[in-house]
C-alpha cells in the first residue's frame, strides 16, 4: 500500500497544529515553514479535513486553523480515510467494487489475504492518535512553537 501526498501530508498538518499551536489558529505559512507542505496543496487538503470535522477555520489577520477535537481523540487511520478516495490495498476487498469488476470474486482465495492486510494496517493506523505523535515529537527532542504568534511589539 502506498500512502498518497495527500495522506501523508494531512498527517504532518494535524500534528503540527496539534504540537506547535495548542488552542490558537494556526495559520498556513507557519505550517509550511515547519513541514514545507506547499501552501496551495495544504489548504485543498485542508477542505477535506474542515469537511471531514477534524478542523474548523478562523477568518482574519489572527485568523487560521484550529483542531475541532482533542488530539488524543484523533487517530492517523481516521486521516487517511478522510483524504483518500481509497483505503484498499486492492479493490477486490472492497465487496460492492470487487463483486462487480472481479470474475473470481467469490473464489477467489488471494481475496481473503488482501482483506485481513488491509484490516491489520488500518487497526495499526488506528492504534496512533496525534498525541502519541506530539509525545514522539518532544522526545526527539523537536522544539514546539507555542505561543509564536503572540509576538508584540510597543
Amino acid at each position: 500500500m502506498k500512502l498518497s501526498t495527500q495522506s501523508r501530508y494531512g498527517v504532518r498538518a494535524i500534528f503540527d497544529i496539534a504540537y506547535n499551536s495548542a488552542h490558537f489558529p494556526a495559520q498556513i505559512q507557519d505550517i509550511y515553514r515547519r513541514q514545507r507542505i506547499p501552501p496551495r496543496y495544504l489548504e485543498q487538503i485542508f477542505q477535506r479535513l474542515k469537511k471531514n470535522g477534524f478542523l474548523e477555520s478562523k477568518r482574519g489577520p489572527r485568523g487560521g486553523y484550529m483542531l475541532k477535537r482533542d488530539p488524543e481523540q484523533i487517530k492517523i487511520g481516521e486521516i487517511i480515510r478522510a483524504v483518500e478516495s481509497s483505503t484498499r490495498i486492492v479493490f477486490c476487498t472492497d465487496f460492492e467494487t470487487g463483486r462487480k469488476k472481479c470474475p473470481t470474486f467469490d473464489k477467489c482465495v488471494t481475496r481473503q489475504v488482501w482483506k485481513e492486510g488491509n484490516d491489520r494496517i488500518f487497526s495499526y493506523f488506528d492504534s496512533i492518535t496525534i498525541n502519541d505523535l506530539c509525545k514522539m515529537a518532544k522526545e526527539m527532542g523537536i522544539r514546539q512553537e507555542i505561543g509564536h504568534q503572540l509576538s508584540f511589539s510597543i
